[in-house]
């Protein structure tokens, strides 16, 4: 149970993502709610008198409903359209393959880990699971943490810019994203919150990776893809979900000394770089050769985590059911060969 005064500390550390937010937003910055909370966040946790914890156990609601915003996506005239993304599909499995190979090599040859601990570093995206395999298999799992965070700091601070500045989507300022709470039916959105929650509750019993995410998910997509619930997750509260994911990562390297977390960031970047260069292949190959529109193939291709990443691809109005798809099918292949492997390394 949390404390009241855990939960003033937790309602501050927010508050002041939300003034981050703001400040984002008056400065025409991208992605303001999320990115704001991040940067606001990252700098306030830095001074440890102040009276600030990460709001961790909010991001089990914030995971339900994103995940009950990404089925809402799956709605009739979307489904008939998913037998076209097979072919793009296909693509996720050499895209997963090769990017745990040459992200191993990397930490094992230039970074000096050992065999697996590189390995679970390397693998894009599941840090909590990679941290659960790590701790079972005695790999180093501060570094696995540290890691994972970092590549996903740079992943979810980067695309932004990149979707803005150099593909002239404006995603600056405060914009409506879905219906604003004024205009949603009230009941219907009660009885989606209590379908998600169900979901997410039945997908954590029978062990669904990203359950909370997962299982709302199917959840909504359920009755969203039939018609038989219309109503989408409110404005408002996808703002709330963005500044909390943003303090979230934002305190990643809380009780960490500088000197570590600059290591850690300069190692992962040269890991990001080649990220970097492997995703530029696959999405050039999935554009040019199935014309999927390009924002929608990079946030597919992108090696995040899965909330992060369909949270911004409901931002800047991408496809989503067709990044959903993709990244589903990676976190199916990375949940299933990691814990394989990981047992059989040897130094």
């Amino acid at each position: 149970m949390i404390n009241l005064h855990t939960l003033y500390q937790m309602l501050l550390a927010l508050g002041i993502g939300v003034c981050g937010s703001i400040v984002f937003i008056f400065l025409g910055l991208p992605l303001p709610w999320l990115l704001g909370a991040i940067f606001a966040s990252s700098i306030a946790m830095r001074f440890e008198k102040l009276p600030i914890l990460s709001p961790k156990p909010f991001s089990t609601p914030a995971r339900i409903l994103i995940g009950l915003t990404i089925g809402s996506a799956f709605t009739p005239e979307i489904l008939q359209y998913i037998d076209v993304y097979f072919y793009s599909l296909l693509l996720v499995i050499p895209f997963t393959i090769l990017t745990i190979l040459c992200g191993m090599y990397y930490y094992y040859r230039f970074q000096g880990f050992d065999k697996k601990t590189a390995y679970l570093s390397s693998m894009p995206g599941g840090v909590i699971e990679m941290v659960i395999i790590g701790e079972e298999i005695k790999a180093n799992i501060s570094k696995i943490t540290l890691v994972q965070s970092s590549r996903l700091f740079f992943i979810v601070v980067t695309l932004p810019f990149v979707i803005q500045y150099i593909f002239k989507v404006d995603i600056s300022g405060n914009k409506l994203i879905t219906q604003p709470i004024t205009t949603i039916n009230i009941p219907e959105f009660l009885a989606l919150v209590f379908i998600g929650v169900a979901g997410g509750v039945i997908a954590k019993k029978i062990k669904l990776s990203a359950a909370y995410l997962i299982g709302p998910m199917i959840a909504s997509i359920a009755v969203h893809s039939t018609g038989v619930i219309t109503t989408t997750v409110p404005d408002e509260f996808l703002k709330f979900v963005q500044v909390v994911f943003g303090t979230i990562i934002g305190f990643t390297f809380r009780g960490v000394k500088m000197k570590t977390i600059i290591s850690t960031l300069i190692g992962t970047f040269g890991h990001f770089i080649i990220l970097a260069l492997i995703s530029s292949i696959f999405i050039s190959i999935a554009y040019f050769s199935f014309g999927f529109p390009i924002i929608s193939t990079i946030l597919a291709f992108s090696p995040g985590g899965q909330a992060e990443l369909n949270l911004i691809a409901i931002l800047v109005g991408a496809n989503v059911p067709y990044i959903t798809l993709h990244h589903i099918v990676r976190l199916f292949i990375v949940m299933n060969i990691a814990p394989i492997f990981a047992k059989r390394l040897k130094d």
